[in-house]
C-alpha cells in the first residue's frame, strides 16, 4: 500500500501500516480478555452503585429530610445534583452543537457519543424531581391526568412541574439529535446487509 507522506513533518505512523493493521491494534485492547485490573475497577464501581441504590431507598423509605431540606433550607441535595446533570448533559449538546457549527468532517462519532452522553445525564436528572417529590410512586401527579372525577390539573406554580417539563422537552431533543446522527449509520447497516434468500 502507497502512501503520501508530508514534507514538513515525520509521518504519525510508522512500520508501513494498512488500514487493517491499524483497526487490529486500536481494536486489540477492547477486543481482548479482560485483565485483573479491570476486574477490580469493575466491582468497586457495582459497590458504588449498589450503595447509590442503598442510599435511594433509605431516601425513599426515611424523607427527603435526610438530605438537609427542611423549611428553612429549599436548596439541599437533590435540587444541586438535579442543575449538575443538566450541566453535564448541556455540555454535550455544546459539544456537538460546536463541531456542527465548524463544520468538522470528523465529527460524527463525537458527536454521538456527546449527544448519548446528553441523553444519559437528563435521564440521571430526571430522577432527582421524581424522588424530591418524597413519594416516587405518585409520580403521576406532575401530570395533568384525566380520571373519574374529572380532570386533575397540576400546580403550575411548582417548580417540580416545570422540571418535568424541561426534563422531557430536553429528552425529546437530544433523542432526535442522536437518532438524526445515527442514520447515516442505520444507512450503511441496512446497505451492508445480507439478505438471507
Amino acid at each position: 500500500m502507497s502512501h503520501y507522506e508530508a514534507p514538513i513533518r515525520e509521518p504519525l505512523i510508522l512500520g508501513n501500516k494498512s488500514y487493517h493493521d491499524i483497526t487490529e491494534d486500536i481494536a486489540k485492547p477492547i477486543e481482548g480478555k479482560a485483565n485483573k485490573n479491570w476486574y477490580i475497577a469493575f466491582y468497586i464501581s457495582l459497590a458504588a452503585m449498589l450503595w447509590g441504590f442503598g442510599c435511594i431507598f433509605y431516601t425513599v423509605g426515611t424523607g427527603i429530610g435526610v438530605w438537609g431540606l427542611n423549611k428553612n433550607i429549599g436548596w439541599a441535595w437533590d435540587i444541586t445534583n438535579f442543575v449538575w446533570w443538566v450541566g453535564i448533559g448541556h455540555a454535550g449538546t455544546l459539544i456537538s452543537a460546536v463541531l456542527l457549527l465548524f463544520r468538522q468532517k470528523w465529527r460524527m462519532a463525537i458527536n454521538r457519543s456527546a449527544e448519548a452522553m446528553t441523553i444519559f445525564a437528563v435521564f440521571q436528572a430526571g430522577l432527582f424531581p421524581i424522588i424530591h417529590m418524597g413519594r416516587p410512586w405518585n409520580g403521576y401527579w406532575v401530570l395533568p391526568t384525566p380520571n373519574q372525577f374529572g380532570s386533575l390539573w397540576v400546580n403550575f406554580n411548582s417548580p417540580l412541574l416545570w422540571d418535568v417539563f424541561a426534563i422531557s422537552t430536553y429528552l425529546s431533543v437530544s433523542l432526535v439529535f442522536w437518532w438524526t446522527g445515527l442514520l447515516p449509520d442505520f444507512a450503511m447497516i441496512r446497505d451492508r446487509a445480507v439478505k438471507p434468500f
